[in-house]
């Protein structure tokens, strides 16, 4: 005769994998064990659930739990069963945090694998309850991180993971700061946004369509600016979705006044809930006042929509206090191999040329970008030091990747585009910068508009001032 010993740390996937008539009766105890059922559940909840988190899930006294395994083993077999509970519960998680994002990443899986959605929202209302938005934004990050799910896919079905946990979000209390702080312009932003939605709504026109086109300068703003500092917490998993459907909701835009009117409102819609329900809250958590600083500088070079930032916001803390001062740059020339020139002329001869250059290094880190007055594409210092694959939106990341690894491997030294946007010809090249011995260190990014260059006709030998 087996024997078998059940305690409060018992593992129900071991019972019932030892047991498997078990997943036919335990909905006697409870109808919501019928999830055991589930084979997502089972892989993820189910290893680490202990038969304390059941009594937890179902509500119950764990020795009324621990006592009906018991009494539908011996019914069922031969199995000789000892019950061993002592005074403490155990729990298969470390923490509510780290059990609750089991339990989203099960549900998302499940999503993922066809589940349908209003059947989820009901298992998560009976199993989860309320939830952070971290918790959600610390799942997708998880599931990217561990392979389960990548970028892309979480990004096709990210509407349908907020539509699991849309009804406890909107309940969550949404960050508020003081003007001045990243946070509380990006909310302003979003004020405004919809305002001009309910009046498009009321009376669709081309210029409120244009107006509210405005909105792609505050995306900009969180993937230059925010995005950045994320990604140094090893948090970017849901920035990455969510430049994802930015550009999605930039393809909307282009289409001007034969877009779906319905379809580009709840885009925005959707994109302004996430962001103060998921993202905002996560980043305050996540970010430090420093780290504010950093994201607020640099905002002005991309510009807002519709607000001015209020000036309220000052913080001083030890942290900024302590910084270690900038040095003094010299004034001094430097030797160049036909030349010599100070770092303040060096910066405003690459400032004033007609074109925009950006350099990454060996390691695909962006030391520097031209600050040129008229920028072609948006940029702020929020991208110094980060890895080029981050300055770009997914849908071409693997173009950006194909370039640098056929520079890095010598096959080729240079690459080049030309694009109409906006009524502007622009002529776009990359470079791969290689010393003496021809080995690679790094690439420079040259971008032009052309526009007026290409439409030149005859010659002129003479100045011509009143052009």
């Amino acid at each position: 005769m087996s024997k078998l010993i059940l305690s409060e740390a018992t593992k129900i996937m071991d019972v019932i994998d030892e047991y498997p008539f078990l997943t036919d009766v335990l909905v006697e105890l409870d109808p919501i064990l019928r999830r055991f059922k589930n084979p997502i559940l089972r892989k993820t909840v189910g290893r680490r659930a202990t038969l304390t988190d059941v009594s937890d899930m179902i509500n119950r006294d764990l020795n009324e739990v621990i006592s009906f395994f018991s009494k539908k083993i011996k019914e069922a077999t031969s199995t000789k069963v000892e019950l061993n509970v002592g005074s403490e519960r155990i729990s298969g998680w470390e923490d509510e945090h780290t059990r609750k994002r089991e339990m989203l990443k099960a549900l998302v899986l499940e999503l993922h694998a066809g589940g349908e959605l209003q059947t989820l929202k009901a298992r998560f209302k009976e199993i989860i309850g309320d939830i952070e938005a971290t918790d959600i934004a610390s799942m997708e990050q998880e599931l990217i991180d561990s392979g389960e799910l990548t970028v892309e896919q979480i990004t096709l079905l990210c509407d349908l993971h907020v539509g699991i946990f849309e009804d406890t979000l909107a309940e969550n209390k949404k960050p508020q700061t003081i003007p001045g702080h990243p946070i509380h312009t990006y909310m302003a932003e979003n004020s405004e946004a919809k305002k001009i939605i309910a009046k498009l709504r009321e009376n669709p026109s081309p210029e409120l369509i244009k107006e509210l086109a405005k909105i792609e300068i505050h995306y900009t703003r969180l993937e230059n600016q925010l995005f950045p500092m994320l990604e140094k917490k090893d948090f970017a998993g849901p920035s990455q979705v969510m430049w994802a459907k930015h550009d999605e909701t930039r393809q909307l835009f282009r289409k001007g006044e034969e877009v779906d009117l319905e379809e580009l409102t709840s885009q925005v819609e959707d994109m302004t809930f996430k962001e103060e329900t998921i993202l905002f809250p996560t980043s305050l958590e996540l970010l430090t006042t420093l780290d504010w600083q950093t994201v607020k500088h640099g905002e002005e070079e991309i510009g807002f929509a519709w607000v001015t930032p209020g000036d309220e916001w000052k913080p001083l803390t030890p942290d900024i206090i302590h910084q270690t001062p900038t040095p003094d740059i010299t004034a001094d020339a430097l030797d160049l191999n036909t030349g010599k020139l100070t770092l303040e002329q060096i910066d405003l001869m690459l400032t004033h040329l007609p074109i925009e250059i950006s350099y990454i290094n060996t390691q695909d880190e962006v030391l520097y970008y031209s600050g040129a007055k008229e920028r072609i594409f948006p940029r702020s210092p929020g991208v110094i030091g980060r890895k080029v694959q981050k300055c770009h939106p997914p849908k071409s990341l693997e173009k950006v990747i194909q370039i640098i690894e056929a520079f890095r491997s010598g096959r080729k030294d240079q690459a080049e585009f030309w694009i109409t946007m906006e009524g502007k010809f622009l002529h776009i090249r990359y470079f791969a910068v290689r010393d003496d011995n021809g080995e690679y260190q790094g690439t420079i990014e040259v971008m032009q508009d052309v526009t007026s260059i290409r439409a030149l006709e005859g010659e002129r030998r003479l100045v011509n001032w009143e052009d």
